[in-house]
């Protein structure tokens, strides 16, 4: 599975670190992700997100329906 948030679509971002010499090196910042598991009330039961921590606070304000809605995603397949 790719590093990538199921509901905002976060992935990986490049970046470059630069040491005291001024070497640059490539690298990547990769997204703050979880496992998490959310009740789903409209489907009366838990389901299993691979999730960011930014998401997860945002699913304090919304709804995990309408959270979903906008991402486009079936929560039956989960």
């Amino acid at each position: 599975m790719s590093r990538r948030c199921q509901l905002t679509g976060k992935k990986a971002n490049n970046s470059v670190t630069i040491s005291f010499s001024h070497k640059r090196n490539k690298r990547l910042q990769h997204v703050n992700l979880q496992w998490k598991r959310i009740w789903w009330p409209g489907g009366k039961r838990f389901v299993t997100l691979h999730i960011s921590t930014k998401a997860i606070k945002t699913l304090q304000k919304k709804s995990l329906d309408t959270f979903a809605k906008e991402a486009g995603i079936d929560l039956n397949k989960f």
